[in-house]
């Protein structure tokens, strides 16, 4: 199974997984580019980050989990979801469009609320 590391100031590192069952084209476009770095963005309780790859959906979804990592096709974005966002709907976690879900953070992802706009985010195999 594929990781990748997820590294900030404000949080230090994190793992996640990759879920190459699910979207194998996605994981392995994000796998070749790596690692990058990226300023960060706050949607609600969403990090998201543009990054080097281009890609169209791959069975996308409309509604994500927490912990969720997922590739957002019109921004080229990584995005990593820990709780609603401002389109959500009561419990749901809604992103702006569908997104591919690519991984899955290790441990608890509400740590990513410590991060705000403009942080350093890199990202690496681990």
């Amino acid at each position: 199974m594929k990781k990748i590391r997820i590294i900030s100031d404000r949080i230090g590192v994190v793992e996640a997984e990759l879920l190459e069952d699910k979207n194998p084209k996605t994981v392995a476009a994000i796998w070749e580019k790596l690692p990058f770095e990226a300023r960060a963005n706050r949607w609600g309780d969403e990090v998201y980050f543009t990054i080097p790859v281009e890609m169209s959906e791959e069975n996308a979804q409309e509604i994500v989990e927490v912990g969720d990592i997922g590739y957002w096709p019109p921004g080229r974005g990584f995005c990593i979801f820990f709780g609603p966002t401002p389109i959500s709907r009561g419990d749901e976690i809604r992103p702006a469009d569908p997104v591919n879900v690519f991984g899955r953070i290790i441990g608890d992802p509400k740590i990513f609320r410590k991060v705000r706009t403009g942080d350093r985010i890199r990202v690496e195999r681990a």
